[in-house]
């Protein structure tokens, strides 16, 4: 997901370089090169700006037009694009483009863990919090769609915690909301 407006950092985030990329290049890519298909990206903000930068991607856009309402509203829509393109889908990874260090391999080691346990949820787990990204199989795709405002899957992970399962993201801690983190990141991993 990548519909905010990035109000604490002032510009949109989405398109901050890292290693050479932009970050919402940089995590579609990820996904891309991950297990995972298809590939639903969810803008809102700043969209001309940002579209540019999935140019050439093999990946569905969809823009959420009430993203101002908050990051609930950018699930649901994800959620529909999903379950129109791919109806037959068994779970789905939500990502935000804000998290530099997820990478395709996470993604697969979040797929594998789901695959060999019963697990409804496979959370990242990083700083003490099971978080995004997350895997999410398709029974919990209606409770995903009934969050409403700025409330996040995480209220879903924490609903279904003995259903849960997670991997140790230790870098899932690092995402870019502010110029400091963004600076942060510059100056700790280059």
């Amino acid at each position: 997901m990548a519909a905010g407006a990035s109000t604490r950092l002032g510009q949109p985030k989405q398109i901050l370089a890292y290693q050479g990329k932009s970050l919402i290049r940089h995590i579609t890519e990820a996904a891309i090169n991950s297990q995972c298909r298809p590939v639903v990206v969810v803008l809102g903000a700043y969209v001309e700006t940002i579209e540019p930068h999935l140019r050439n991607l093999d990946i569905h856009i969809v823009y959420n037009q009430k993203w101002s309402t908050g990051m609930a509203s950018s699930i649901r829509c994800g959620l529909n694009a999903i379950e129109a393109i791919a109806s037959e889908i068994e779970a789905i990874v939500l990502m935000l483009c804000d998290q530099p260090f997820v990478s395709s391999d996470l993604i697969n080691q979040l797929v594998t863990r789901y695959q060999a346990t019963n697990s409804m949820i496979v959370a990242s787990e990083y700083a003490g919090i099971l978080g995004v990204p997350t895997i999410f199989h398709k029974t919990l795709f209606s409770e995903l769609a009934l969050l409403q405002d700025d409330i996040g899957a995480r209220k879903i992970i924490r609903q279904h915690y003995s259903n849960c399962s997670s991997i140790y993201f230790a870098e899932g801690v690092i995402d870019v909301d502010t110029l400091e983190d963004y600076e942060q990141l510059h100056k700790h991993h280059r």
